[in-house]
């Protein structure tokens, strides 16, 4: 069944609320138009393309971050609120891949992960403990990766942190961080 022009601009503005990462590629794809449809319906609803919604986000849903400085966060925090959740991007370069077959390398997964987990933390002193992680599937540069951390065991000494990041709505990586906080060894 086909969609009017007023049902899929409903449509359209909701999957953008429920996620404002996606991209207007991701939308085309999934109301089966064309990307120049996709960015007139934006227009017509006064949405902002992407990158300005990110920088929306980024400005106005987070709290300040303590373990850490900006300048040492893998990815760029879009959402924080501390020792309860944060949301990070972090757009795949070329220069992130194996220059032979294109897949990213992990170690970025891993970093931005990883620094989402100690930012967190609700102290000055915040370091990763322990961490267990699994590699889902392969991505690629071109891609934005959207990692979603949890405060899952609240503790004074060792918080217990999840991290899920996901390209284009699929999750390519899983991590658990149990912290160390308010101490210097």
């Amino acid at each position: 069944m086909k969609r009017t022009k007023a049902e899929r601009k409903q449509e359209l503005e909701d999957t953008i609320e429920a996620n404002p990462f996606i991209t207007d590629e991701a939308l085309a794809e999934r109301f089966d138009v064309s990307v120049q449809t996709i960015r007139l319906d934006r227009s017509e609803l006064r949405i902002p393309e992407v990158r300005t919604r990110i920088k929306q986000l980024a400005e106005t849903n987070h709290d300040d971050v303590q373990a850490l400085q900006n300048e040492e966060v893998i990815g760029e925090i879009v959402d924080l609120q501390l020792d309860e959740q944060a949301i990070s991007i972090l757009d795949i370069t070329d220069d992130d891949v194996f220059t032979r077959n294109g897949i990213a390398r992990g170690h970025h997964l891993f970093a931005q992960a990883n620094s989402l987990a100690v930012a967190i933390i609700d102290d000055a002193f915040a370091v990763t403990g322990r961490a267990n992680i699994r590699f889902m599937h392969q991505f690629y540069a071109g891609e934005r990766v959207v990692a979603k951390a949890q405060v899952k065991k609240r503790s004074e000494e060792y918080p217990v942190i999840t991290v899920d990041s996901y390209v284009n709505q699929s999750l390519v990586f899983k991590g658990e961080f149990v912290m160390s906080r308010g101490k210097e060894a």
